[in-house]
């Protein structure tokens, strides 16, 4: 039996995975997968007995929920036995308070490497340093293998967690655009920010950022043409007109206001007055 603790590591931002040491242990059954996503999701924490309930069933648990739910628990533990038999340490990494449930003691998760990775990105923002900002921030991102739990059934608990998540992802994405655009690296994101506008028609500041990215590539007429679908989107959806200061960068286009070759005018004029509104 080796020495070393054993190391419970858990995939969230994708496709759910579990390793115990290097050997999978990511269960099969569908509830047996919302037991385990929920419970990673809060790894350190208890999730009490009705938060578990709710996620498995909403308001409609069986009459015999307690003892499913119990053997759901067994069921992980036991996996977890499988693949490191005779350490009590690795059925221990599950244990049971008197209120629920927590995964404990050595279990890694990639949405906390994730959240590490944003603060770093955000307190770098703050220093205004760009370069370690995009570093930072694109580490974070390049950790997710597609949408949060993307092969979980998701009950009303992990809705709420996932979208969250995801809202979070496109605000360091933002981010991390910004400070690219700072960084002069105008040409290398439209590509990056074509797609990402496409699958986000409605968001003004990813717009903003496409038609400052295509403006100082000198495509001055594209530029315009990302503010009239915008405008275009936000009137069919919601009956309203882009925000002041989109309406401000599309003036500034039109009239070839030097100010936005500035590395600094996403951050200063867009960005951070649309995060703060």
């Amino acid at each position: 039996m080796s020495s070393e603790p054993a190391q419970l590591d858990i995939g969230l931002l994708g496709p759910l995975t579990a390793e115990l040491s290097g050997t999978p242990v990511t269960p099969s059954a569908p509830k047996q997968r919302q037991v385990l996503a929920l419970l990673a999701l809060n790894a350190g924490r208890v999730v009490t007995v009705p938060t578990l309930i709710e996620e498995l069933w909403d308001d409609h648990p069986p009459r015999s929920y307690a003892s499913t739910l119990q053997t759901y628990i067994f069921q992980l533990r036991n996996s977890l036995d499988a693949a490191l038999p005779g350490d009590s340490a690795a059925r221990g990494l599950l244990r049971t308070q008197h209120s629920g449930y927590l995964l404990d003691g050595d279990c890694r998760t990639d949405v906390e490497e994730f959240n590490r990775l944003a603060e770093a990105g955000r307190a770098a923002v703050e220093a205004g340093d760009h370069l370690a900002a995009s570093d930072k921030l694109g580490r974070a991102l390049r950790l997710w293998r597609g949408p949060a739990l993307v092969d979980v059934r998701l009950g009303r608990i992990l809705e709420l967690e996932t979208a969250s998540l995801e809202e979070t992802r496109l605000g360091i994405l933002e981010r991390r655009i910004d400070a690219d655009l700072a960084l002069g690296r105008h040409g290398d994101l439209l590509g990056e920010l074509r797609l990402t506008v496409a699958r986000n028609p409605m968001n003004e500041i990813l717009s903003g950022f496409l038609m400052i990215a295509l403006y100082r590539s000198g495509h001055v007429g594209r530029s315009l043409k990302v503010f009239h679908q915008l405008r275009a989107v936000l009137k069919d959806e919601l009956g309203v007109e882009p925000c002041p200061r989109m309406q401000r960068l599309h003036m500034a286009i039109l009239s070839g206001d030097p100010s936005l070759e500035s590395p600094s005018w996403p951050t200063t004029q867009l960005h951070a007055d649309l995060f703060s509104a």
